[in-house]
């Protein structure tokens, strides 16, 4: 990852895109960005399903502006460090998720697996998207195609 310039994460702006410091983990930010997901997911999993994903949308559509502004600042699309966008996708992931410990590291996994491996449309969309819109998207499609993974193991296993 590339230095970041001096005072960058003192900008709230910047402190927030990159995760609350999370995203400057100097291996694997985005699997950090996804464990602080894990932690702010607690306190939010007790809203009813209307108010958690008004939420999400709020997240996901702050974020577009939040990472936007941060990768205008550095001038790079998507640096490793932007990290707001594994939030959305996590809790996106975590939807109507099974209560418990268990599904939360599962919906973690599946989580990460999606965003690393990033199937189609998701590689296509993270190739050819710019600008805050396009550093979400990718991890906003990795969250629907875990929460659906969930949901599909819930019913099995369930």
């Amino acid at each position: 990852m590339s230095e970041l310039p001096k005072g960058f994460l003192l900008n709230p702006i910047n402190f927030a895109a990159f995760g609350f410091g999370s995203g400057c983990s100097p291996v694997a930010p985005g699997t950090a960005g996804t464990l602080v997901a894990v932690l702010l997911y607690y306190p939010l999993q007790g809203l009813s399903d209307f108010y958690y994903v008004a939420f999400i949308v709020a997240a996901f559509l702050l974020g577009v502006w939040l990472c936007g502004q941060a990768s205008n600042r550095l001038g790079v699309h998507d640096h490793g460090g932007i990290v707001w966008d594994e939030f959305v996708g996590y809790w996106i992931t975590m939807i109507a998720a099974p209560p418990g410990w268990v599904w939360v590291l599962v919906g973690f996994g599946l989580f990460r697996l999606f965003d690393i491996w990033k199937p189609q449309p998701i590689r296509l969309l993270d190739a050819k998207v710019s600008g805050g819109f396009g550093i979400m998207i990718d991890d906003v499609l990795a969250g629907v195609y875990a929460l659906i993974s969930l949901q599909v193991l819930n019913a099995i296993l369930g």
